[in-house]
């Protein structure tokens, strides 16, 4: 069964960190690209960061550019999201996805190119 699953997310106050996790199982990351997406109540889900699956290449919007930072071990079967300066407008549950590629290049911002999907992990920005 092909599996992500998320960790490291919780309370924190304004101007902390958090750093996110993102495990797969049942199959290797190897050949996928990685996004990572959030979903505050009342929005859309959006992209705040993805990487191709060799790890050279990243996007990330205006809205978390300078703060967080994404990054991969594949070794570990593992890619991470490290959240730096968080705002309360941060506050969201934060889901990582998983799209097959073969340009290991290839970096995928949008959420409707993915088709596996974690089950998120809730991340709160308050004092």
């Amino acid at each position: 069964q092909l599996q992500l699953v998320e960790s490291g997310g919780g309370l924190v106050q304004p101007g902390g960190s958090l750093r996110l996790s993102c495990a797969a199982s049942g199959f290797t990351l190897d050949y996928y690209a990685i996004g990572w997406f959030r979903q505050a109540p009342g929005k859309e889900r959006e992209g705040v960061s993805c990487i191709s699956s060799n790890g050279d290449n990243t996007n990330y919007p205006d809205s978390v550019k300078g703060r967080f930072t994404i990054s991969r071990d594949n070794a570990k079967n593992t890619v991470y999201l490290q959240m730096n300066s968080l705002k309360p407008e941060d506050t969201a549950v934060y889901y990582c996805a998983a799209k097959r590629i073969f340009n290991s290049d290839y970096v995928a911002p949008n959420v409707y190119e993915y088709d596996l999907w974690g089950q998120g992990t809730q991340v709160t920005v308050s004092s």
